[in-house]
């Protein structure tokens, strides 16, 4: 049975999270809100319990997982530190940043897909630090959903994807800014790959290192045989049941290509809050205004997950830019999309 505890974001009950934190503690599995997407959280030196992340999710071994601490110098207890990690950390964190570490040998393979290097993260979200504070050790979690779907971003989407699979949700309301954290590796003292992109933006890194490169894998597949460093490089996510199809061109275009969908397919619509005077109200979801990113952000990955329960064949949202934070938009539709774009 998955226990349910509901607390407020900003100051959280201390008698609920202790309760959650036995959970860890004892190896259990637990979901919680943080900045970004709810996480699926256990114990980060505990090798069985990071394997049940893998079987509550349907997730690949070989994915690896990205550990939280509650403070970011305890980054040093589970990875060799270095002074590039301690200027993003001074920039960014408590934050929405991931960085690859070399690993401890405290941190088991089961938790890095059994890579030498693990992703460390220090959330900025009362109710994440309150719980890995208090469980005592840090907190290996991915998103907590089913592998492939959409991220969550509020507890009720936890609770459809995992109920009856883990231990625990903490339901601390809806997640902040919607898409997962920026993950880098560093490559030298002053210099990182960019492996997925977040809130925290490119341009935000190369203000604090003096080298930023993007991966090849960002917005593509990775070769046949090679090894995903972080999440989300390898495998389909973020997907929606019902096929997606981005579309490109003339905003007048793009806005005729839609009037005409509706007409003529059974579909959803991922608008602009401009476009939804000039369109048809059925199976349609507002992200946000045009220039908004942020909440276009936020509203993503909840947009996605309604369009599960239409009648539709088919999902038309924009291509996003991929200026500042739109280069993270624009990472989780590609690959929800399969690189499905029509040119208009």
């Amino acid at each position: 049975m998955t226990q349910f505890f509901t607390v407020d974001a900003l100051s959280p009950d201390k008698e609920l999270i202790q309760r959650a934190a036995k959970l860890i503690q004892d190896g259990g599995l637990v979901a919680f809100p943080t900045e970004t997407v709810y996480g699926l959280g256990a114990n980060a030196t505990d090798a069985e319990a990071a394997k049940k992340i893998y079987a509550a999710k349907g997730r690949p071994s070989d994915n690896p997982l990205i550990i939280h601490i509650s403070r970011p110098e305890d980054a040093a207890l589970y990875a060799e530190v270095t002074p590039a990690y301690e200027r993003l950390a001074r920039a960014f964190m408590p934050g929405p940043l991931t960085v690859i570490l070399k690993k401890k040998s405290v941190i088991p393979p089961s938790v890095t897909g059994g890579l030498d290097t693990v992703a460390v993260r220090c959330p900025s979200h009362p109710v994440a630090r309150a719980l890995i504070e208090a469980s005592g050790t840090a907190i290996a979690a991915p998103s907590a959903n089913r592998s492939g779907s959409p991220s969550p971003t509020a507890a009720q989407h936890v609770r459809h994807d995992l109920d009856g699979r883990i231990d625990a949700i903490i339901d601390g309301g809806a997640c902040e800014i919607g898409l997962e954290s920026t993950i880098v590796a560093l490559t030298g003292d002053d210099e990182a790959v960019l492996l997925r992109p977040g809130a925290v933006t490119y341009d935000a890194l190369c203000c604090v290192l003096s080298h930023v490169t993007l991966s090849h894998t960002l917005n593509g597949a990775l070769s046949e045989n090679e090894r995903p460093l972080s999440p989300g490089m390898k495998y389909k996510h973020y997907a929606p049941s019902a096929p997606l199809v981005l579309l490109d061109g003339e905003e007048s275009a793009v806005l005729r290509y839609l009037q005409n969908a509706q007409r003529t397919e059974r579909c959803a619509i991922l608008c602009y809050a401009e476009e939804t005077d000039s369109l048809s109200p059925e199976h349609l979801l507002c992200v946000g205004a045009r220039e908004d990113l942020a909440a276009q952000s936020a509203s993503l990955f909840a947009a996605l997950r309604q369009t599960d329960g239409m009648n539709i064949d088919v999902v038309y949202a924009h291509l996003p830019t991929q200026d500042g934070l739109g280069l993270a938009l624009y990472n989780r539709l590609i690959r929800a999309a399969a690189h499905t774009v029509k040119y208009l």
